[in-house]
């Protein structure tokens, strides 16, 4: 007969046992594991970024996604050959160039456009006659706006001696003339070049689109006396053309760190161009450093020809 017991007894696990000498080698081996691992250098504490830390991160994302949005810049388009041709031809010419409204330049104006010249009084302003009369000419005939998004403001142009005269004070500069027949409160901007001591050009501007005063200088400095004198002479010239103070409710002072020039005869060539922009109503700056040479070449075309090239 088979002993079921038996084989149940054969089957089952076998155990074993262990003297106390075994006991004491593993609990020893285990507390000098332990003591290693206590003796080991600490890990690193988490990061824990201060608040200050927090705002800087969230700003630099903003300013991340702010520069994805932004409208990408439409580089100066260079003249095409036969009118690049035609500025050696312009160049060679003696006397008075170029006429245009009350303005004009002769030989010797026109060659501050070479490289490496400072501009005078007489380029600028020409420039600026010219950005006046696009924007008059605008007015009666309004153009399409093009792909490229250009377009053109409702834009007012004060000469290069502006600036000397409002330092005098609006009433003894008598600038309450300047405005005898234009409502500068009906314009989209006020374009004003600036001369800083007959030793750099800066350009600012009365946005009334954007409400704000404007300030731009190519050697990136904050301009914060033009603010003050502009916005003393807005509020001086409403006073005396509509007879009440004027109203500076949500208006800003604005200026830019770039684009800025690199040597110390390029900054009437960034004026224009600052102000040629803002007749523009462009959201972004154009232009840098390295394109200046072919600007110039391009100012001299059109002060040769009286006009404002088509193109950005």
């Amino acid at each position: 007969m088979i002993d079921l017991h038996a084989r149940e007894r054969e089957s089952s696990p076998r155990r074993h046992s262990y003297s106390d000498t075994n006991d004491i080698d593993f609990l020893r081996r285990a507390l000098d594991r332990a003591k290693a691992t206590l003796n080991e250098p600490r890990p690193p504490r988490p990061f824990q970024p201060t608040l200050e830390q927090l705002r800087l991160s969230q700003r630099l994302k903003d300013e991340g996604i702010e520069q994805l949005l932004r409208p990408k810049p439409v580089p100066p388009t260079p003249l095409p050959p036969n009118d690049d041709a035609q500025v050696e031809i312009i160049l060679k010419k003696r006397g008075v160039i170029s006429r245009y409204a009350r303005e004009q330049v002769n030989d010797t104006d026109l060659s501050r456009l070479l490289p490496g010249q400072w501009l005078n009084d007489e380029i600028i302003n020409f420039y600026g006659a010219l950005l006046l009369g696009r924007s008059d000419d605008c007015k009666e005939n309004p153009p399409k706006q093009k792909a490229s998004g250009m377009q053109v403001l409702n834009v007012y142009y004060f000469s290069t001696f502006f600036w000397s005269k409002l330092r005098e004070g609006y009433e003894k500069g008598r600038l309450a003339k300047w405005t005898k027949k234009v409502d500068i409160f009906s314009k989209d901007v006020i374009l004003i070049p600036i001369n800083h001591s007959n030793a750099h050009w800066t350009s600012a501007a009365i946005n009334f689109r954007k409400k704000r005063i404007e300030s731009f200088d190519s050697m990136g400095i904050r301009r914060d006396m033009v603010f003050k004198a502009l916005r003393a002479y807005i509020d001086a010239e409403h006073r005396n053309k509509k007879k009440t103070p004027f109203d500076f409710r949500d208006w800003q002072d604005y200026s830019i760190d770039e684009p800025q020039q690199e040597n110390g005869y390029d900054c009437g060539v960034f004026t224009c161009q600052f102000l040629q922009g803002l007749s523009r109503g462009d959201d972004v700056i154009r232009f840098t450093q390295k394109d200046m040479p072919a600007l110039r070449r391009r100012m001299i075309w059109e002060i040769g020809n009286a006009k404002l090239r088509d193109e950005p």
